[in-house]
């Protein structure tokens, strides 16, 4: 393997040498400070005078913009095993989330938190913006109670500062308090979340989310309208952020309601969306898990209306969501997972999806550029293949993982396979013994 790293990580570098980008052009990239300095043809920069341990040869592997996922819920992940729920739609996921909630840890969730998240990174993603639930146990729970999954967050997001950039999102459930959700932001909390289409107002709580989202002066992730034929209130949300300052964010994760209205009325919608420039994110794996367990014959897919959004130019991302816990019982914790289900599922091509999961989700979550442009943050992924199409279908293992211009994951893959015509008769030889193939 050509980019062999044997410093500790993370490990800063200079210059990426040899690697093939999404348009097919091999080249070297230049960075310092964490930012992209130069992007020029493969070979460009042979001889520079850079010490060997600064240099990272690429040769072999497609170099991406890192992804960034833009809906997680790492308070929740990797719980599927401890709770065995049964499997079902999203009414059920949340009745068995809740019934284990009111007995877990602070210590307990940022155990789980923290794995998760370093998975999320050893696959490419450097950046995450997670929902946490304000722990109100239907309102029953005291203030202390209500932070646990807060509390939890807070300190997994200062450990893996410098690995990744972590946003907290305060997921407000129609029956928390007010009070509880002003003290999770009191925590140094970046938005105020929720999701008003399962309160029995949804209109009420979306307004009561997003008066406390102005009265503090951040932005807003919402869930939103998270059902195939329920409310659809991301037009009031929509005319409701319109005017607010632009410095901020203001996003719409699920959205499948959209995908099941038809061409008119949805045009009205997404007009609206557009004009308040609210961001959209697509959860395939979830949803298409959640989605449709009442329809057994032809059952939709649970997505939202992804080409007449890319197509009226409204910012777009995709991402995982939940990872094997009751809302969703697999997932690898990878984006190129998100990219292939966005092209089997939602009809995407390979660099529409690759930009929903990156370049996409970035400019939701308000994150600078990234990738290998001129001063660009040098976040990437490289991974070994021959091209965007490839590593998309194949999800090598082989990855180097770079943030803010430091090495911060590597994953090295040996395989050995028999060879054809081997005869069975030929003695064992253990697999630490055979030359590697790759």
């Amino acid at each position: 393997m050509e980019a062999h790293v044997t410093a500790p990580l993370p490990r800063p570098v200079a210059l990426l040498t040899g690697a093939v980008l999404e348009s097919g052009a091999r080249v070297d990239v230049a960075l310092a400070d964490g930012v992209v300095t130069a992007v020029a043809p493969a070979g460009t920069f042979a001889g520079t005078p850079t010490e060997a341990s600064d240099v990272l040869d690429l040769t072999g592997f497609v170099l991406l913009t890192a992804p960034a996922e833009p809906h997680a819920h790492l308070d929740k992940a990797l719980s599927f095993d401890l709770i065995q729920p049964p499997l079902g739609d999203l009414g059920s996921a949340i009745e068995s989330w809740v019934a284990y909630a009111h007995d877990m840890t602070v210590a307990s969730i940022a155990d789980r938190a923290r794995e998760q998240a370093l998975a999320m990174l050893a696959s490419g993603i450097t950046a995450v913006r997670t929902h946490v639930d304000v722990l109100s146990s239907h309102g029953t729970a005291t203030t202390e109670q209500a932070l646990r999954g807060a509390r939890a967050l807070i300190a997994v997001r200062d450990e893996l500062r410098g690995l990744m950039d972590i946003e907290l999102v305060a997921l407000a459930g129609h029956l928390s308090p007010d009070e509880h959700v002003e003290a999770v932001l009191d925590l140094g909390f970046d938005l105020v979340g929720g999701a008003p289409h399962l309160a029995d107002d949804p209109e009420r709580d979306l307004d009561r989310l997003l008066a406390i989202a102005e009265r503090r002066g951040i932005g807003v992730d919402l869930h939103t309208d998270e059902s195939l034929d329920g409310p659809l209130t991301i037009e009031r949300y929509a005319r409701a952020v319109r005017d607010w300052p632009r410095d901020r964010q203001y996003s719409a994760g699920h959205c499948v309601r959209l995908g099941t209205l038809d061409p008119q009325r949805l045009a009205e919608v997404i007009a609206e969306v557009k004009a308040a420039d609210l961001g959209v994110i697509s959860l395939p794996i979830t949803n298409l898990y959640l989605q449709g367990w009442q329809h057994p014959v032809s059952t939709p897919r649970g997505l939202t209306a992804l080409r007449p959004l890319i197509d009226a130019g409204v910012r777009v991302a995709a991402g995982a969501d939940n990872v094997r816990d009751p809302f969703n019982p697999v997932g690898r914790s990878d984006a190129l997972e998100t990219a292939s289900l966005l092209i089997t599922a939602g009809h995407l091509t390979a660099a529409e999806a690759y930009h929903l999961v990156s370049d996409g989700a970035r400019s939701v979550m308000g994150l600078p550029d990234a990738g290998a442009r001129v001063g660009a943050a040098a976040d990437f992924l490289a991974v070994r293949g021959t091209g965007l199409i490839d590593v998309i279908a194949n999800a090598p293992a082989d990855r180097i993982v770079i943030h803010a211009g430091h090495v911060v994951a590597m994953t090295e893959v040996t395989r050995s396979v028999a060879q054809p015509g081997t005869p069975a008769t030929t003695p064992f030889t253990p697999a630490s013994e055979l030359a590697p193939t790759a």
